[in-house]
């Protein structure tokens, strides 16, 4: 079985708790982990966040999240 690569990390608040979201390049939804997990410390090492979970691309799909939580998430663009 083939697996799309992911793209990108979004460290978003949910329901009380920030979740790690992880989408492929063309912003398919390809898992949730924890955001305190270290596995999302070593994809996330050396990259500079964005705040553009709240731009026009994201809004769709972060449907799930309000505002308020997409203006302060963090958007990392990894390299795959």
């Amino acid at each position: 079985m083939h697996k799309t690569p992911v793209k990108y990390l979004v460290l978003i608040e949910s329901d009380g708790a920030m979740v790690a979201k992880l989408y492929d390049s063309q912003f398919v939804h390809v898992n949730d982990i924890d955001a305190s997990s270290e596995e999302v410390a070593v994809m996330t090492q050396g990259l500079t966040p964005a705040r553009e979970a709240n731009s026009p691309a994201w809004i769709k799909v972060l449907a799930g999240h309000g505002e308020p939580e997409r203006r302060a998430a963090l958007v990392f663009t990894l390299d795959v």
